[in-house]
């Protein structure tokens, strides 16, 4: 007599501790088998897709432009179509439409003297943020990922490569209070220089007709000196943020009018970064040149040079009158630092001030300042 024997086979473990979970009936691969792996977060949690949680990263399109006088390249991606577009309003517009048709979500290109400001202003309006980048970095991250070549076609690609490797913001545009001021003060210093040439070269002249030739020219200059000068100051009488940072430098003795108008049209950001960015914006942030147990010395370099061109000047002015400044330039000739190291010193003293003095002002006028660092 035989007899029906029903054999059951036991339940896999599904406990937590050393329990393991049978095996799928197929194979899966192994990319999803560690997805549906247990939760770290909740160990005794039903199991849960990673997938799901995952954050997804999705990349910029970037357009690279290299411009010129006459013509604007433009790729999409290091990689991606290039069309050539003329550097005009309609050109412009055309280079618009195309990084809508391709769903472009910046624009990058070079700051080139001047030739970027109406495609920079006018991709604005159209709607598509726009960043300046610094020729040379871009030259020598080309230089680094063994671009030795230079061409248009290769230039875009690198731009479009270096704003989405160094994840560049786009630059905001300045308001029109902001190009007229500065407008009218980088016309100021060339007609200072200009001046500043023909008076040197009327020395030189003895003929009674080209002196009063001279003459007449330096009259004409001296009186458009002036009319800027009013105009400068009455544009900034009319703005409260302006008008308050100017009476706050001018607390600082041998800061006048054209110093401040200077700052405000050539460093705007004065007030809103650390005094360490500033100072190396301005380009008076000593660079470390250290490499193993060789301490090199500290340079400056780079910055924007009319503004530290005129803080040299004016922190030798400041030293007069400035106990603290004498002071400071006293100890650092007492111990025996060159009279270039002293100057850069001054001025990097001068600039921290100055933006000490911004930051307080603009915090109250609610403007976000940055940490001081």
């Amino acid at each position: 007599m035989t007899e029906n024997v029903v054999v059951r086979e036991p339940r896999p473990s599904t406990s937590s501790r050393g329990g393991r979970l049978p095996l799928p009936l197929r194979l899966q691969p192994w990319e999803s088998i560690w997805d549906r792996r247990r939760s770290h977060a909740r160990p005794n949690s039903r199991m849960i897709s990673v997938a799901h949680t995952r954050q997804v990263t999705v990349a910029m399109i970037i357009c690279g432009i290299d411009i010129s006088s006459i013509s604007l390249e433009a790729r999409i991606g290091p990689d991606g179509p290039v069309r050539s577009f003329s550097n005009s309003a309609a050109g412009i517009a055309e280079l618009a439409a195309f990084c809508r048709t391709h769903q472009v979500d910046m624009a990058a290109m070079e700051a080139t003297g001047g030739y970027e400001k109406q495609a920079f202003a006018l991709l604005w309006a159209e709607g598509l943020p726009v960043a300046i980048m610094n020729p040379r970095a871009v030259r020598r991250f080309a230089e680094s990922m063994g671009f030795l070549e230079k061409t248009d076609g290769i230039d875009t690609g690198v731009i479009a490569q270096f704003a989405a490797v160094k994840k560049v913001k786009p630059c905001t545009p300045a308001s029109a209070q902001q190009q007229q001021l500065k407008a009218l003060v980088a016309r100021l210093r060339q007609l200072v220089e200009l001046q500043t040439a023909q008076r040197n070269q009327r020395l030189l002249v003895t003929e009674a007709a080209v002196i009063a030739m001279f003459t007449e020219l330096l009259a004409l200059v001296a009186s458009q000196i002036r009319a800027l000068e009013v105009a400068i100051a009455e544009l900034i009488d009319d703005d409260p943020l302006w008008q308050k940072l100017d009476l706050v430098f001018r607390s600082i003795k041998g800061v006048a009018s054209r110093t401040i108008s200077r700052l405000m049209a050539d460093m705007p950001e004065i007030g809103t970064l650390s005094n360490k960015a500033i100072s190396k914006l301005a380009g008076l942030a000593p660079l470390a040149r250290d490499s193993g147990k060789q301490k090199g010395k500290r340079i400056v370099r780079g910055g924007r040079g009319d503004v530290r061109a005129i803080l040299f000047v004016v922190a030798g002015i400041v030293r007069r009158y400035d106990p603290d400044f004498a002071a400071f330039d006293k100890r650092l000739r007492e111990a025996g630092k060159p009279k270039k190291v002293i100057r850069v010193a001054l001025a990097h003293k001068l600039l921290v001030r100055l933006n000490a003095k911004a930051r307080e002002v603009r915090s109250q006028f609610g403007v976000e300042v940055c940490v001081v660092a």
